[in-house]
């Protein structure tokens, strides 16, 4: 399976800058997928640079590229310091996430991520056990569904959502990609029943895979591994990411303003490299819709 074939890497050239390689340094792919900017970034690295590839999602393993200075962790990036600890590996020079689902769990019917096919209510990351989409909607109570449809959809109707949920499987519990839709046909706002739908299922997706709060974990292990100056880059995909990547960029945490010292100075761990977020040229945009959403920040260790 291709790297092409499995996801089209977003802002290569934008990625690969802002982590500004040595050719001898360490780095971290913690959301390898395809492999697509891991093979970019082992071109930049000379015989004694290591590179590690994180991702939970069995399937990536089977693009792994044979190469000495590769090593493949199947695990979720929430795990970053333990996993880096079992390979002797203390610091790194550089650490990548792209936060993007890839086309390839989106194009997988059976994977439940996407609203264009009919398959299982999945949407798991890790295949190999926990809660599912099916779970969330036959057993989450109403007040539960109301708040995730609201924090991580975004939906304005979340309550109305909730309660057509909660009255749906009493009926007959959810099953189907299909079947869900179905529902939410009933409530999409008109002529933006798409949108709608993708907000819905990204919340489900958030909660199923406790996105944010792998997200948090491993921003906050990332100035534990990261050597003075090394560079952190990561891209996001909606607002509650990018937010969250943003505080602790510029504020060094998730949520309050920045604190300073006695003299003023701005007490954090990380500086940002680039004012505002990076978002995809034109000229990559016509190629690659994906591109629309994405923004990239980049950090060093102070």
């Amino acid at each position: 399976m291709s790297a092409t074939a499995y996801h089209i890497p977003v802002m290569l050239r934008e990625c690969l800058e802002g982590l500004a390689i040595r050719p001898d340094g360490v780095y971290v792919d913690l959301t390898f997928g395809g492999g697509g900017h891991t093979k970019e970034i082992l071109k930049h690295l000379g015989p004694e640079g290591r590179l590690y590839g994180f991702d939970q999602d069995e399937d990536a393993a089977a693009n792994a590229p044979d190469d000495d200075r590769f090593t493949f962790v199947q695990a979720n990036f929430r795990d970053l310091t333990r996993y880096l600890r079992l390979y002797g590996v203390s610091k790194v020079d550089g650490i990548l996430a792209d936060l993007g689902i890839s086309s390839h769990q989106i194009d997988k019917p059976s994977r439940g991520f996407s609203t264009r096919f009919e398959g299982s209510l999945d949407m798991r990351m890790n295949q190999l056990g926990g809660l599912s989409a099916r779970d969330v909607l036959n057993t989450y109570e109403e007040a539960a569904l109301h708040k995730l449809f609201g924090m991580y959809g975004e939906v304005r109707n979340a309550k109305s959502l909730a309660q057509a949920v909660v009255s749906a499987r009493a009926a007959k519990p959810f099953e189907t990609t299909e079947q869900f839709k179905q529902v939410l046909q009933q409530l999409a706002p008109r002529g933006r029943e798409f949108k709608y739908f993708a907000q819905v299922f990204q919340a489900l997706r958030i909660e199923v895979n406790d996105e944010m709060g792998a997200l948090e974990d491993m921003l906050e292990q990332t100035v534990e591994v990261l050597k003075p100056e090394g560079r952190l880059v990561v891209m996001s995909y909606h607002s509650l990411e990018d937010r969250m990547v943003k505080n602790f960029v510029t504020k060094g945490k998730f949520q309050g303003e920045v604190e300073k010292d006695f003299y003023g100075n701005l007490i954090r761990p990380l500086e940002p490299v680039s004012r505002k977020a990076i978002q995809a040229q034109p000229e990559e945009l016509a190629k690659n819709n994906r591109a629309r959403s994405a923004k990239l920040r980049i950090a060093k260790k102070v």
